[in-house]
């Protein structure tokens, strides 16, 4: 990365927050941001470190084709590839999806600050504010995904979390019907072929448990939508065991679907990523945030080929 380009990303605010009251969040509109490639590709030696909710339905059931998972078991995610292959059940749901009329050239991403616009992929609908490298291959999947990078969606909003997008109390009455949870507004709304499901934000008795169940509920919904989903790992470690990035893990390994392994993208970078100013644990640097909407855009143009290409 030469000098122009690290004094014009040092102009951005990545000081992304979770409350809605004090939330700044990075413009990609002022800088041309150049990607850390090295860092989606990286691998790993590292050892092992051992609410309430709204009861949704989905509308439609498919069937499950057992396949043969070659990944390595989720007690291991921290050795799983950054970029993550397309799988046979995703491939499954993108085409009965299609069958049901979802859009292939539409994608969401349902989760809290860290994947809203500005802070996530927003600067793809951007051009002239991105620099490919190397990787100009990925032109064609920024063409195929044209207006969906730069906006925010129905389920993703600063304190959002899994309990969040499945109640109709957090959904905007302006676009959404009576009842129908931010999760379903946008799934209707958007018709996706392909969604990000990231939740990051801790708080204060937030447990796996709680996570997993309503991470299921979401996960269930999506796909019950013809949506393949992918699910991603996450560079803090708030709750202090690393323990949601494993239930994310087994989570992905259970229903056989692609995982993104931001966790391992970031390991390389120093303080792993996360920011030494505001010392936090949470809130992600200039390059961690670089290496995030990079890593991204690498692992929507693996999945949407792999269901595109099978």
């Amino acid at each position: 990365m030469n000098k122009k380009t690290v004094l014009l990303i040092l102009t951005l605010v990545f000081l992304v927050g979770c409350s809605s009251a004090t939330r700044v969040v990075p413009v990609f509109e002022t800088a041309t941001i150049t990607p850390i490639f090295e860092m989606t590709t990286a691998t790993s030696t590292v050892e092992s470190i051992t609410s309430s909710t709204a009861t949704i339905i989905p509308t439609r059931v498919f069937t499950t084709t057992a396949t043969q998972d070659t990944r390595l078991p989720p007690e291991k995610w921290r050795q799983w590839p950054v970029t993550p292959s397309v799988t046979d059940r995703a491939v499954e749901i993108y085409r009965q999806g299609l069958k049901m009329g979802n859009n292939p050239h539409a994608f969401s991403k349902i989760g809290d600050c860290q994947s809203v616009k500005s802070a996530f992929m927003g600067l793809f609908d951007l051009p002239g504010r991105y620099d490919l490298g190397s990787k100009q291959y990925l032109q064609e999947t920024i063409d195929n995904f044209a207006g969906y990078f730069n906006t925010d969606g129905q389920a993703v909003r600063g304190s959002f979390s899994p309990a969040s997008v499945l109640s109709p109390l957090w959904a905007n009455p302006d676009v959404c019907n009576k009842n129908e949870s931010p999760l379903e507004c946008e799934l209707r709304l958007t018709q996706p072929s392909i969604v990000f499901i990231i939740f990051e934000f801790w708080w204060n008795g937030r447990t796996p448990e709680t996570y997993e169940k309503n991470m299921r509920q979401v996960i269930e919904i999506v796909i019950a939508h013809g949506a393949a989903p992918i699910l991603a790992t996450k560079a803090d470690n708030m709750e202090g065991d690393h323990s949601i990035n494993l239930v994310t893990a087994r989570l992905a390994y259970e229903y056989n679907l692609p995982l993104w392994n931001f966790w391992l993208a970031v390991q390389p970078l120093p303080y792993h990523g996360l920011d030494p100013v505001r010392n936090d644990g949470f809130h992600l640097s200039v390059e961690g945030w670089n290496v995030r909407s990079f890593g991204g855009l690498m692992t929507l143009d693996s999945i949407w080929r792999g269901v595109r290409d099978n």
